[in-house]
């Protein structure tokens, strides 16, 4: 045994890093030990983590074991230093990763992913968050951090140096099975055609639980990975035809045969406004941030949307909508493009969307219209404003464009909503008749929670809450209707208050329904009063329905559909993306899509409960596979836009 002594630092490495990722494993599972042991065979977490740590483990090791193996010992001695350090370095990513790991599965469910990098790019709002909302935890998690490194440094010359001189002929002879054991460790298995990944961890229909099986270094090495491919969701959930998919996907939407107008853009179809008029509306979206369903309490939830309760009685309610997914961005793309949700980001950070891509802006603004976006924090955030800028949007307003006196509270993500509401208000009252789309964005519900004091009546004790906060988003939409109804421009105007989506969403199904269950309003002329829409609904489907009320005849490749000439006998539809789960309901029937793995049915219940369906319906879920298939073949091959033609301002 003597003579392996030259592999001790790999075997060290191996040892610590097994070390970190087990216990911290065992942390996370006597942490949230009441929803883990809630699954069936929960201890798989263990044998099946173990598994997932040696395949990140062999990945870093690759580098120092073939120069420890392959290079003359005399030479080796002057890069030992490199090697020392090198796994010195790949233990402190394992433990920076871990520590940072409850954080993130209090806020989204699952261990760090794609979002963890994305934040990244924007370190002034997401450093103020995290040292507002959780400086106690950065401390302790900083000091841990700290201290282990300290330790680290100061043993690796005795864990990770070559000291131990062999022969170089001894050093071949260990190549092979050194490297084969190497090579197991990366594929963890002989058998399979591909090597084990992310989707070998999913052992049952909780995903928090599956993600607890997962290290975090490897869960955003492999979303970073991921991203090489992620603009072409073809290759993740199967393959169908590009004109099968089509097909299917056209089949759920409201367009007829003889409506579509271009073989060149597949989707482009003439949408004729059943409110038709001849001088069109205005339109102004007013996108709430993170205000799920569970909060307001005319749909069931809290009391915490006064406003918008007593606003439901002059308007058209929607009691059964769902958002596309999580973010804001995906809420942005479903509410001003009509795009389908797609395991890829948004196309509000894609590189072939930011200009020439469909939006209401884009189609509003050929049509005469003045076009802007009103925010309160900063629109280079999540890339909104090269967006934006890029797709139709004439004025992009954010936090830069309101002077001192425009506000009086400014937080981590800006102005307050109040001073955001009075902005639009402004703005919309300059137009002075003429017409305009208008994208106004809140933040004020987000963390760490801050507006201003005095506003309202707090719903929890502590200020800084989610409850306070959307109390106080609410309390902002209440100013904005009552400013609006004073000026001219509020009978002239077609008004919708939606969520971009919930608030945190988390929850042991595989994807968990209910917390993508959002409200929505419409307030306008002509628009009953008092009324619901009660049938189920996709976030899509609403920018459809707005191009009708607002009386417009249009093309549009949206595949949403618009609510006034949906049949009363057709089925709801909802579609919803949750990281990689790509979920389609059509009625009750629910199809969840994972990456390389068979589809899975379940029948929603009420109070979107889940029940697995032991038959799959193969037919829908090729449907579900084809809305995947479409959406990634109209962005790839810039389909999804309107034919280039001069502008129209005759209105």
């Amino acid at each position: 045994m003597k003579k392996l002594d030259f592999l001790k630092p790999i075997f060290n490495f191996f040892l610590l890093g097994l070390l970190i990722t087990t216990l911290s494993r065992l942390i996370l599972f006597i942490g949230f030990m009441p929803r883990v042991t809630e699954t069936e065979q929960f201890w798989l977490i263990f044998p099946i983590g173990l598994r997932m740590d040696i395949i990140l483990l062999s990945y870093m090791a690759v580098l120092p074991t073939v120069l420890i193996l392959l290079v003359p010992f005399k030479f080796l001695l002057k890069i030992s230093i490199f090697i020392r350090y090198f796994f010195v370095l790949c233990l402190f990513l394992i433990l920076f990763m871990e520590l940072a790991t409850p954080n993130f599965l209090i806020q989204y469910d699952t261990r760090p992913n794609r979002l963890f990098v994305e934040y990244l790019i924007y370190p002034k709002e997401v450093f103020s968050m995290l040292l507002k909302g959780f400086l106690g935890i950065i401390i302790v998690a900083v000091m841990v951090l700290s201290a282990s490194v300290y330790f680290l440094l100061k043993k690796s010359k005795k864990w990770f140096s070559v000291r131990e001189a062999v022969s170089y002929g001894y050093q071949l002879k260990a190549v092979i099975p050194v490297l084969f054991l190497l090579f197991f460790g990366l594929r963890s298995s002989l058998t399979s055609v591909r090597p084990i990944n992310a989707s070998d961890a999913v052992f049952s229909k909780n995903q928090f639980v599956n993600s607890l099986a997962l290290n975090s270094l490897y869960t955003v090495g492999f979303a970073v990975y991921s991203l090489k491919n992620e603009e072409n969701g073809i290759k993740m959930y199967g393959r169908i035809a590009k004109s099968e998919a089509l097909v299917r996907v056209k089949k759920y939407m409201t367009a007829k045969a003889d409506d579509f107008t271009n073989t060149e853009i597949p989707l482009l179809h003439l949408q004729r406004s059943t409110h038709k008029r001849d001088k069109p509306y205005n339109l102004v979206i007013f996108l709430q941030e993170s205000l799920g369903a569970e909060y307001v309490g005319v749909l069931g939830g809290l009391p915490l949307t006064p406003n918008l309760d007593k606003l439901s009685t002059e308007g058209l309610l929607f009691t059964n909508l769902y958002a596309t997914g999580t973010r804001s961005v995906r809420g942005i793309e479903a509410v001003t493009t009509g795009f389908l949700p797609t395991p890829s980001r948004s196309v509000v950070k894609l590189g072939k969307s930011q200009n020439g891509f469909f939006s209401l802006a884009d189609a509003l603004k050929r049509k005469g219209y003045q076009t802007s976006f009103v925010y309160g924090g900063s629109a280079n955030f999540d890339n909104m404003a090269s967006f934006f800028n890029g797709n139709g949007f004439d004025d992009i307003i954010d936090e830069r464009d309101y002077s001192k006196e425009d506000y009086d509270f400014k937080g981590t993500w800006g102005v307050s909503d109040e001073s955001l509401v009075k902005k639009g208000n402004a703005l919309y009252k300059s137009y002075k008749g003429e017409p305009f789309f208008s994208l106004m964005f809140s933040s004020s519900n987000h963390e760490p929670f801050e507006f201003p004091d005095n506003k309202i009546e707090l719903y929890d004790r502590e200020k800084g809450t989610v409850n306070n906060a959307i109390k106080y988003a609410d309390y902002a939409i209440g100013e904005f209707f009552k400013m609006a109804k004073k000026e001219d421009y509020y009978n002239n105007t077609i008004f919708i208050i939606i969520a971009d989506h919930n608030t945190r969403t988390w929850g042991d199904d595989l994807i968990p329904v209910n917390k993508f269950h959002i409200p929505a309003l419409i307030i306008g002329p002509n628009i009953e009063k008092g009324i619901t829409y009660d049938k189920l609904l996709s976030q899509i489907d609403i920018p459809p329905s707005l191009l009708d009320l607002i009386g417009l005849d249009m093309e549009t490749p949206m595949v949403g559909r618009n609510i006034y000439e949906l049949n009363d006998s057709e089925k709801g539809r909802a579609i919803m993306q949750f990281h990689t789960t790509n979920a389609f309901r059509y009625g009750d029937d629910l199809i969840v899509l994972q990456p390389d793995k068979e589809a899975l049915q379940f029948k929603v219940t009420e109070n979107d409960v889940l029940i697995p369906e032991s038959n799959v319906n193969t037919d829908l879920v090729q449907d579900a596979i084809s809305h995947v298939i479409t959406a990634s073949e109209s962005y790839n091959n810039m389909e999804y836009r309107l034919p280039k033609e001069t502008v129209n301002t005759d209105l």
